[in-house]
């Protein structure tokens, strides 16, 4: 039941981490503050389809 989802930064647009999840628990997208290597500073990244 665990897929691996890609997080896209909100601020840049770029997908920068992949990690997995339990759509059966979490059925809503996934949203999480990543470090951007772009901005270097920590940014919401949620997950894209």
């Amino acid at each position: 039941m665990r897929v691996t989802v890609t997080l896209q930064c909100t601020e840049t647009g770029d997908k920068n981490y992949t990690t997995s999840k339990n759509k059966k628990n979490n059925p809503e997208r996934l949203e999480m503050k990543k470090y951007s290597p772009r901005l270097k500073r920590y940014t919401i990244h949620r997950e894209t389809k």
